[in-house]
């Protein structure tokens, strides 16, 4: 971790405020024609995914962190305890249910992003892709003559997510759907 003034501030860059770590999302150097300047910032929680606005001095130094994210393999969970695979090293990490994010769409075998502070590997938490495809496992059958106005019918998803459907679908079939939103995009195409 390292010192940065609030000249060096950029979108994405990563800071420790009051023990947690927050993503600048947007940033303004203000200089007032009376008094000091400052710097109007708007902050993400990583951890945590608080959005804060903060106002610091011109020329203030905070502590920054260098977050990644790397590709691991979702292997199990024994209920209490989510286990990931680096796919080149093999190495499994074990990460608290806490510090996993939209466990409904995740699926045995899927490639999950992991954050991970940099400066000393200690993993901040996991997540889905944006879009995955997933196996329809239970749903109302749709109504033949009921597509008139387009409606839609809720369906539960592999990993146990529930999304709304249209009432075109039916058991067993794959769709896409966006994790950030729980929003269906499409059928999956067959190969």
């Amino acid at each position: 971790m390292g010192k940065i003034s609030t000249s060096d501030f950029r979108n994405g860059i990563n800071i420790v405020l009051d023990g947690e770590i927050y993503t600048i999302t947007e940033f303004q150097h203000v200089k007032p024609g009376k008094g000091p300047a400052f710097v109007r910032t708007k902050l993400r929680g990583v951890e945590n995914d608080k959005n804060i606005d903060k106002t610091f001095r011109s020329g203030e130094n905070v502590e920054s962190v260098r977050v990644e994210r790397r590709p691991y393999q979702y292997l199990y969970n024994d209920g209490a305890i989510y286990y990931f695979m680096d796919q080149k090293t093999y190495e499994q990490i074990p990460l608290e249910q806490s510090k996993v994010e939209k466990k409904e769409f995740i699926a045995d075998g899927m490639t999950c992003t992991l954050v991970i502070n940099a400066d000393d590997e200690n993993v901040l938490y996991a997540y889905p892709p944006d879009h995955i495809e997933a196996k329809v496992e239970q749903t109302d059958p749709g109504v033949r003559g009921d597509t008139a106005q387009g409606g839609s019918k809720p369906a539960t998803i592999t990993g146990g997510a529930t999304v709304q459907v249209p009432l075109f679908i039916n058991e067993g079939e794959m769709i896409r759907v966006d994790t950030r939103t729980s929003a269906y995009i499409e059928r999956a195409k067959s190969d």
